[in-house]
């Protein structure tokens, strides 16, 4: 289940892209279009080389693009005064072996120009306030990546980005990490994560951009990725009258045993639900011994978008 959903209370923009594009030797970002709403948490999905890191790069101002626009908060491009209501961790964590979290975070307000009375408040929030005198050199991989987290959060922004904010982490950490993204989202803010790993972006986000070698592919809400409307997965004791009156019904895409399984894949222009399906079948004689209604993976839909941009 994903750990954050869409909230239709938040419809204000607090970015959008036109077009934006960025050749080096080659073009990396190939005039990409989306939007950002408030509130939510937006996958930025594509393997490593998609362009991800590139556009980050660009929305922040540290890359000059080729062409194209994007506007924070409705101003056009990204000034110093944008850059104070957003948070970013673009590369690996850069603090202080030797000082405590609490110390490192000092210097990063004293940066900033941030108050350190929000210390204890960011430390909370990713879980490390009781390690705050501890040294950074004593944390484990996902307590430096929560400390990052926990930098970023310093200056009270309106959007946080994160780039591969679980790359390299144990399952604990990944876990970790997702809660703590969780949490954040709730106090309202956008956030923003640039992520190879399907299964993350699909618990973790309300809505993906996918790139794909520099073009965007795909930009809507996780659940709307495609108009799969899923499938069924049945079984009865005599699966080939079972399969032939699935055919019959006329209420799906494509039928076809696994096994000992048939699955059913609903069209789109149809609405089957399981108890109507199974009284469907209850009149033609056909008890089901199993019955569950399913929706593609993301990793499916991901596959067969890919597929299809070919």
């Amino acid at each position: 289940m994903r750990l954050f959903r869409y909230n239709s209370i938040y419809m204000e923009k607090v970015l959008s892209v036109k077009n934006l594009t960025k050749k080096f030797k080659r073009v990396v970002v190939n005039n990409i279009s989306f939007d950002v709403e408030r509130g939510n948490v937006y996958g930025l999905l594509g393997p490593n080389g998609s362009g991800k890191s590139t556009t980050f790069g660009m929305l922040l101002s540290t890359i000059n693009p080729t062409s194209g626009d994007w506007f924070w908060f409705g101003k056009k491009g990204t000034d110093p005064e944008t850059l104070k209501k957003i948070g970013a961790i673009i590369e690996q964590p850069n603090f202080y072996p030797y000082l405590s979290a609490e110390t490192n975070l000092k210097i990063v307000a004293e940066i900033k120009g941030t108050p350190v009375s929000r210390i204890d408040e960011v430390l909370n929030t990713v879980k490390l306030l009781d390690r705050k005198k501890d040294k950074f050199k004593t944390f484990s991989l996902g307590m430096k990546q929560r400390l990052a987290i926990a930098s970023a959060l310093l200056n009270n922004p309106e959007v946080l980005i994160l780039d591969e904010p679980t790359n390299g982490l144990d399952p604990e950490g990944i876990i970790q990490i997702r809660e703590i993204i969780a949490s954040i989202a709730k106090q309202g803010i956008t956030i923003i994560i640039a992520s190879h790993l399907l299964d993350e972006i699909e618990k973790i986000c309300s809505h993906v951009i996918v790139l794909k070698e520099g073009n965007s592919i795909y930009s809507g809400r996780v659940d709307e990725m495609t108009n799969n409307q899923g499938f069924f997965e049945l079984k009865a004791d005599q699966n080939t009258i079972l399969l032939s009156a699935l055919e019959d019904l006329q209420w799906f895409s494509s039928v076809s045993a696994e096994g000992d399984i048939i699955k059913a894949y609903i069209r789109d222009d149809a609405s089957v639900s399981a108890s109507a399906l199974n009284q469907k079948l209850a009149e033609k004689g056909i008890y089901l011994s199993h019955l569950a209604k399913k929706k593609k993976s993301l990793e499916n839909q991901f596959l067969e978008l890919v597929k299809n941009n070919n």
